[in-house]
């Protein structure tokens, strides 16, 4: 490390063999009091084994780590806690049957008299630690009825409420909107500002470069580059991680468009969570054979709507949709696959995967209708059209009978991608298709993308990553409060004009004129 504030948690020469697999190689890394190290690679070159070693979640086949310079063992996520460290994952882990104050105290309870548990302190902790996280919820809320963002937000109490002395964060603000991030910085300012220590991870470079003070770059196991950051940018850590320039990452590509495929005219879809609120209002949009059609909005703008009412998982209030020409208003979800449109869902833990399947069971559980053959599915077509699959897509896995667990969050996203793709479809929905994922992994998903077109197929899909929607689609349509705020071919707008439209601005100002 380039700092010379004294660690107070270092890896010494830590490697981690899974059977034939060195997911860590001789791997040292610190973190000091007071300080953010930002800690950047691929999926799979070895930050999140770090991280459970860290955390007491995996044991280092050799190597050591130390607190204060002293060598500790962490054989438990407990031992891990007892020494100041703890953890936010990057996959949620809540129940979410249980309330935000339930899962914020499981398994350390606040306990009163008589081994009563003191649910009253319980709920005034609760509404403290929200309150300070800028979220007004209600404590004996369900976390399974909230929003993905804010679930995140519940994660992140959860673990500030074990007053860490080093804090490990993994992809914290992958679901939460620029507001909740700016205020989460805040909190880890407040935080290092008190002597805490924050491992930071993100997807998210230059959000991760502007809190960090530290840099390290993982690449395949093995610690690369160390840097201070603010002597580096963003070329340089993508150079870092991935071995090529950062311009690489965006597939170039002239589109050969051809009939239109999608047609939305008037489409309008309430909120699923506030009906008296419309999600989307009055939309009208196409998308034609060979298209990339991308679709920018700040969270609320209503993009995760939108494509949940074209696969037909919310209702439209009124609008019509059409496919080649055909009314889709009144088919289900089966129906839209069968006809040529198919989403793949922004949560892929909680929407796109079956964590109890394989790898190949996840592939062709959507498109399993194609593989029957006189009532009973051929397993040879099934298996042959898996493996094309799992090499179309470039899933890195040990084989289609690998547990969906045992891949990187990129991997998982590419099969749920290959499950949507083995379905057949004309029409290719992709709710934030790059979330959680790292750099590789959404070069490879871009290209997917662009390569899908190419064989005809209708792209539209959701971000809310400026940089994707100024390099990725051949159309790019700007959503504020459910209503297009702009509409844009690809290089036309710039980084600091998609802000503005995108906040809305322009909406006030029309409707203002209007009244």
């Amino acid at each position: 490390m380039t700092t010379s504030a004294t660690p107070i948690l270092r890896a010494r020469d830590v490697t981690k063999v899974y059977g034939g697999t060195h997911a860590l190689k001789g791997v040292d890394f610190e973190v000091a009091s007071g300080r953010v190290t930002a800690l950047f690679g691929e999926n799979g070159a070895g930050k999140s084994t770090l991280m459970k070693i860290l955390s007491g979640i995996e044991y280092p086949t050799t190597g050591h780590v130390e607190m204060d310079g002293r060598p500790v063992e962490l054989l438990s996520p407990r031992d891990a806690a007892d020494q100041g460290i703890s953890i936010i994952h990057q996959e949620l882990n809540l129940c979410p049957n249980l309330s935000i104050q339930d899962n914020l105290f499981l398994a350390r309870e606040i306990h009163g008299g008589f081994g009563t548990i003191d649910r009253a302190s319980q709920r005034a902790t609760t509404v403290a630690i929200l309150r300070s996280l800028e979220e007004d919820l209600d404590p004996d809320r369900p976390v399974g009825d909230l929003r993905l963002g804010q679930q995140q937000v519940v994660e992140i109490a959860r673990a500030l409420l074990q007053e860490a002395r080093v804090l490990i964060m993994d992809e914290p603000t992958s679901a939460l909107t620029a507001p909740e991030v700016e205020v989460l910085f805040r909190v880890i300012r407040e935080l290092t500002a008190n002597g805490v220590a924050v491992v930071y991870i993100s997807h998210h470079l230059d959000e991760a470069l502007e809190i960090a003070d530290d840099v390290v770059v993982l690449r395949d196991g093995r610690r690369v580059a160390t840097a201070d950051a603010g002597a580096v940018d963003i070329r340089w850590i993508v150079e870092q991680m991935v071995g090529r320039d950062q311009d690489a990452l965006f597939p170039h590509r002239t589109p050969v468009i051809g009939e239109e495929l999608l047609t939305l005219r008037g489409l309008t879809v309430a909120d699923p969570a506030n009906p008296d609120r419309l999600a989307i209002d009055s939309l009208s949009l196409s998308v034609r054979e060979g298209e990339i059609v991308g679709v920018y909005g700040l969270m609320g703008s209503g993009r995760t709507e939108l494509l949940e009412a074209l696969a037909g998982r919310i209702p439209a209030q009124s609008g019509e949709v059409l496919l080649s020409g055909g009314a889709l208003q009144d088919a289900g979800i089966r129906d839209r696959i069968d006809r040529g449109m198919v989403l793949v869902p922004e949560d892929r833990q909680r929407d796109g995967l079956v964590q109890t399947m394989s790898v190949g069971q996840n592939l062709s559980l959507a498109g399993l209708g194609r593989f029957v053959r006189r009532l009973f599915v051929s397993a040879d077509r099934e298996r042959d059209a898996v493996n094309r699959m799992i090499s179309d897509v470039t899933v890195k896995t040990d084989g289609a009978g690998a547990p969906i667990g045992s891949l990187s969050g990129g991997n998982q996203q590419k099969v749920v991608i290959g499950k949507a793709l083995l379905t057949g479809p004309r029409v290719l929905l992709l709710d934030e298709p790059s979330r959680g994922v790292d750099v590789g992994a959404k070069a490879d998903i871009f290209e997917l993308m662009a390569v899908q077109a190419r064989r005809g197929l209708a792209v539209l899909f959701t971000t809310s990553d400026a940089e994707e929607a100024l390099h990725i689609p051949d159309r790019l349509l700007v959503l504020a409060r459910g209503v297009v705020a702009g509409e844009f071919r690809r290089g036309e707008i710039t980084r600091e004009e998609l802000m503005s439209v995108s906040d809305g601005a322009a909406i006030d100002a029309a409707e203002e004129d209007a009244t």
